[in-house]
């Protein structure tokens, strides 16, 4: 997974940004994917973010790492461009026939993906695996979750959980923190990492990674928002559309006593069972169209699950974060581990430590430089 592993935990996982309110007019126009990449021919016309994206579909579609398409090295992003491997060819020519059976049968929408077929494998199987037939199925999802006759209202659960929280009072009165604990990511990057977060209401957050190869952070000022890491091909990337989306759910998660106002459209679905414990669903959807499924514990009323999913030319692009280890924080609970998987990698997140209504500099939440080691 190389770079694009080190690369997706800043681009994909968003796991610290901040809410930006109105303000699309004011987002920065991202760099496209032939501005960035050598020998782009299909996936034209989407953004870095994006496109890093769609790679990370292929590869969970198909159990493929990035060498079994490029000439992946250390050596930097131009060797991904060489097409000696048959495999990348075959791939522009997959594309192509799922975007023109998507226009030809679904009016041009997005009903037929790689994972509609692949599930996994290389090669979409042809013929029923018997042994599977009648064994227990893991349950999959629709994205798209419609209301669900019966359940409460939004209001009713998202009233639960900031009061589960402490309560409207108390989370108003949470204006800042400075949060320090260590990172685990997947596979390479497996070893603990020091890791920090910087935070004021409204909309000011900053996550730092310190890695060997440099930091990783992210961060957002209250009107945009950038990430930087190590290995990546744009050293500072702005957030944008759908990536925004998330970042802003994220800040409105750690300052949640408008978690209303975070997302609009908001449905309740069934409720599902997340690690032996009945969970109350409700989805909705943000500004720039990214859907977002949240999953709230029915008797506790705290949030254990977010998933949340982006859009790119080959299916959405999921990012799952599971929340526990809820501790008091001046009277406010707030969650000390969490674990983000995404198409590429996962990182586990363990706080040892939390300072609330601190004063924090400015400089703090300015525009990142690019990493260095």
């Amino acid at each position: 997974h190389g770079l694009l592993g080190a690369a997706g935990l800043a681009i994909v996982s968003l796991m610290s940004a901040a809410p930006v309110r109105g303000q699309a007019g004011m987002e920065q126009k991202p760099p496209m994917a032939e501005e960035v990449f050598k020998n782009v021919q299909v996936l034209k016309g989407i953004p870095v973010n994006q496109f890093m994206g769609t790679m990370g579909i292929f590869s969970a579609a198909l159990g493929f790492s990035c060498e079994d398409c490029h000439t992946a090295s250390d050596r930097g992003w131009d060797v991904y461009a060489i097409d000696t491997n048959p495999k990348k060819r075959t791939a522009r020519r997959m594309v192509t026939m799922m975007t023109e059976i998507n226009r030809a049968n679904f009016g041009g929408r997005q009903v037929v993906t790689c994972y509609t077929c692949h599930r996994g494998n290389d090669r979409p199987a042809v013929t029923l695996n018997m042994a599977t037939l009648y064994a227990e199925r893991p349950p999959e999802n629709a994205d798209v979750i419609p209301a669900f006759p019966g359940a409460p209202s939004s209001d009713q659960v998202l009233d639960k959980y900031v009061q589960a929280l402490g309560g409207a009072q108390r989370l108003a009165g949470l204006t800042s923190f400075v949060a320090k604990g260590t990172s685990v990511g997947y596979g390479p990057e497996g070893d603990k990492r020091p890791f920090e977060i910087f935070a004021k209401a409204p909309g000011q957050r900053t996550a730092i990674t310190h890695t060997l190869d440099g930091d990783s952070i992210i961060v957002v000022d209250g009107r945009g928002g950038w990430v930087a890491a190590p290995h990546r091909p744009v050293p500072v990337l702005a957030l944008t559309g759908q990536d925004l989306d998330g970042a802003r759910l994220d800040a409105d998660l750690a300052f949640p006593s408008r978690i209303k106002d975070a997302l609009t459209t908001w449905r309740v679905g069934p409720s599902e069972t997340i690690g032996g414990r009945d969970a109350q669903v409700v989805q909705g959807t943000g500004a720039n169209g990214a859907l977002a499924t949240l999953y709230f514990d029915k008797e506790s009323g705290l949030l254990v699950r977010q998933v949340r999913y982006a859009d790119s030319p080959v299916g959405r692009i999921p990012t799952l974060i599971d929340y526990s280890d809820y501790r008091d924080v001046s009277g406010v609970k707030m969650p000390f581990h969490w674990t983000v998987a995404w198409l590429d990698g996962q990182d586990t997140v363990q706080l040892a430590e939390v300072r609330p209504n601190i004063a924090i500099d400015a400089a703090k939440f300015a525009r990142p430089a690019p990493p260095s080691r």
